[in-house]
């Protein structure tokens, strides 16, 4: 019975309004947000599955690249030529020369295999020479990690991030230990794989993909800003770093992605590489956004379209009733509009009202004309007019009746459990307790504070999140006077046109007061709002300077006037606005009258 007084209690078109919100807008954003919610579902596991086939597909070409310096090393460790080449001692640098030029195997595997970018055999024989592909190694090769783990291996290959001494550049290089003719002449051969050939494997995906030896080094990246880092540096998370296979999600540069990894340990290696992809969401459903951003425009349209049109039928009904209503109260008046006559077109109910409604006012015009004529002669006539004098009486409120009925308010609120509806009455109670004390003299910064909290926690009870406020009030200066009812109206011309005006994101306002080194007081109101524009700055600056008050900056205006008539010409109000960053408004307060401000 509530439910349908209610009903019957709205308003026509607002009822209209209302009914198509409710069976086709609030259904069309349900489905729309279902939809979305389903399609970003899908384009995410389309591109997971992607990434996860890209990344094998990565693996086994990588793998046929590394399988080429596999080769190598078997046939070098079993080749008897480079190992006398390596173990022979020579008596001259001509016969060592003489060697290299009749060797030349190493020369041909480089020239022959794009993916060997340089082969070179460490071995410790005194009478060689080193030309990049016979050296001896230094002292700190002999302590390198991944020298001493190849020779501590016995034959198997590993695979590491390795400087090459001729171009001081690191390549993905394949580490074994070739055992010499000679015992304890143990070599250690270095074939570098050609960076450039995995880069450009790589450079085929779409998504962020990289190649990484055991200890995280990216070998190779498809982005240029990824090679030669160690993974720890570029992404944090334990699971990126020591995972081998699978995928998980994880935060990536603060955006939620999606990691995916696969593990490559050749045939007789003692370690491995891996590839690993990662792609951010919100990459993957950029499109997405895209193609929802359109049909979403095309819905607004729609729907704004559907309201007005909804908009003008209501209208037209309500106008038909409100004419209807207009004839109906001349009648009812009873001030002899018996000759009153509606003319409604139309076959709906509105017509066959208005043309019932016609009938019923000729019937009781009729009516009238025989009551009268027959009680002609019976009755006088007798005209009378009485002027009345209305007088209109302002009528007062009486302050105690007024703060007793706000408490009896608050603590209903409170006993509901109401705590910020009783909150919101108490700070409104005090506000008008505080705007109604007030004279025309003046009162302690302290106490236009306090007013300036009520009327802030008010605003916030409003806006909730989206104002936020701070007072930073100096010691020392809670003790000046000032005239009442300064500072509010400033805050509420931040609330007015910076939150207002604002579309999205909330609004700070700082109050801040600082004591200068002659005792005056500086006072600030300072917001992110919408900032105010050049041209209407100006024209405010205008407004300020002008003697005469002029219309739109009324509180302003009145603010600035009366700290000019009570501290001098110094003490008006300075304005600093950029459009879409804030307002800044500050003003001093001098330690006496006779003090003037410089800012």
């Amino acid at each position: 019975m509530n439910f349908t007084r209610f009903l019957n209690d709205i308003k026509l078109r607002r009822k209209l309004s209302l009914t198509f919100i409710t069976v086709a807008v609030v259904p069309l954003l349900i489905s729309g947000i279902f939809l979305t919610g389903k399609l970003r579902e899908i384009m995410i596991a389309d591109a997971f599955k992607q990434a996860t086939d890209n990344v094998e597909r990565v693996r086994k070409r990588t793998e046929e690249v590394i399988k080429v310096p596999l080769d190598i090393s078997y046939q070098l460790s079993n080749d008897s030529r480079m190992k006398s080449v390596a173990s022979r001692n020579y008596d001259s640098y001509f016969e060592v020369i003489q060697t290299y030029r009749q060797y030349s195997d190493i020369r041909d595997y480089i020239r022959l295999y794009k993916e060997v970018k340089g082969i070179r055999l460490y071995t410790p024989n005194p009478t060689m020479l080193n030309n990049w592909e016979f050296m001896q190694p230094d002292d700190q090769t002999e302590q390198a990690e991944w020298y001493k783990t190849a020779l501590s291996k016995k034959g198997l290959a590993g695979w590491g991030y390795i400087k090459d001494e001729r171009d001081q550049t690191k390549y993905l290089s394949l580490v074994r230990k070739i055992n010499l003719d000679e015992p304890g002449q143990d070599s250690v051969l270095v074939i570098n794989v050609n960076t450039a050939l995995l880069n450009s494997i790589l450079q085929q995906e779409s998504f962020s993909t990289m190649i990484v030896d055991d200890r995280n080094n990216i070998v190779a990246a498809n982005r240029p800003d990824l090679y030669g880092k160690n993974l720890a540096e570029v992404h944090t998370g334990e699971n990126i770093l020591t995972q081998s296979n699978g995928s998980f999600d994880a935060d990536m540069d603060g955006e939620r992605s999606k990691v995916v990894i696969s593990t490559l340990i050749p045939e007789t290696s003692w370690n491995g590489l891996r590839v690993i992809s990662v792609f951010t969401v919100s990459d993957i459903v950029r499109d997405a956004n895209g193609v929802i951003r359109l049909a979403a425009l095309v819905i607004i349209c729609c729907l704004i379209i559907a309201v007005l049109l909804v908009q003008s039928s209501a209208s037209l009904i309500t106008s038909r009733l409100l004419r209807l209503s207009k004839h109906m109260s001349r009648v009812g008046t009873g001030s002899g509009h018996w000759d009153t006559y509606l003319d409604l077109d139309g076959k709906d109910e509105i017509g066959q009202l208005s043309r019932q409604f016609n009938a019923l006012v000729q019937r009781i015009s009729q009516l009238m004309l025989e009551v009268e004529e027959s009680n002609q002669q019976k009755r006088l006539l007798e005209q009378k007019q009485n002027e009345i004098k209305f007088k209109m009486l302002a009528s007062q409120i009486n302050p105690h009746f007024l703060f007793n009925t706000l408490e009896s308010i608050r603590m209903e609120a409170h006993l509901r459990g109401e705590e910020d509806l009783a909150e919101a009455v108490w700070q409104l109670s005090s506000l008008i307790r505080s705007s109604l004390e007030v004279g025309n003299g003046k009162i302690r910064l302290s106490e236009e504070l306090n007013m300036v909290r009520c009327y802030l926690e008010l605003q916030k009870f409003r806006y909730e999140d989206r104002l936020m406020y701070k007072l930073e009030v100096a010691q020392g200066t809670e003790d000046i006077e000032l005239p009442p009812l300064i500072i509010q109206p400033l805050v509420e011309n931040s609330i007015i046109h910076g939150l207002d005006h604002k579309e999205e994101g909330s609004t700070q306002i700082t109050i801040r007061t600082e004591l200068g080194e002659e005792g005056e007081v500086y006072v600030e109101i300072q917001d992110n709002g919408a900032g105010i524009s050049t041209s209407k700055m100006e024209e405010l600056q205008r407004q300020l300077k002008e003697e005469e008050e002029a219309g739109g900056r009324i509180g302003l205006r009145n603010v600035h006037d009366r700290l000019l008539l009570t501290f001098g010409n110094n003490s008006g109000l300075s304005i600093e606005s950029k459009e879409g960053e804030g307002t800044k408004i500050t003003f001093c307060i001098p330690r006496g009258n006779e003090i003037e401000c410089i800012q």
